[in-house]
């Protein structure tokens, strides 16, 4: 993953920790205060919150643990790899879009970020500037021409 992607899981990670973890555990013990559980909505609703933070956390522990971060201001070349921010157009309408190719756990295709196992990714991944590419798609096959690739 990217530098930047490993920054924003450990910050999420310090959030949860830090701030969401002891709030969920103090709304569990205010709503053990209102009386019998089984009938607590309050007090299932907030057990299920902690739940799902608890395994967040550890789900952004392992990745954080496991992950491989890459310095991609260091890397270099016209091929397209792991890091590249590149510009396509769709050769059917014309339009050009812009992407980083990044790890699975950074993807954010609002922010123009891509996911390396996404389908267009893993089709753009070992081609260069000028490259015809055709990508199986949900929507069926496209075709790409590969405007630039950058890594900065």
């Amino acid at each position: 993953m990217t530098s930047e992607g490993y920054s924003k899981l450990q910050d999420e990670l310090k959030k949860l920790t830090s701030e969401d973890r002891p709030n969920i555990i103090a709304a569990i013990a205010e709503a053990r205060g209102h009386g019998d559980l089984s009938e607590n909505a309050e007090y299932q609703y907030a057990k299920e919150q902690q739940s799902l933070i608890e395994g967040r956390i550890s789900d952004l522990e392992s990745t954080i643990s496991r992950a491989e971060v890459i310095d991609i201001k260091s890397m270099t070349g016209e091929d397209i790899k792991f890091g590249a921010t590149i510009e396509i157009e769709d050769d059917d309408t014309g339009k050009t879009h812009k992407y980083q190719i990044v790890g699975e756990y950074e993807s954010d295709i609002e922010n123009k970020k891509l996911s390396i196992i996404s389908p267009l990714a893993r089709g753009l991944i070992g081609k260069s500037k000028d490259d015809n590419v055709e990508i199986n798609s949900p929507k069926g096959m496209k075709s790409y021409t590969i405007i630039s690739v950058k890594y900065i």
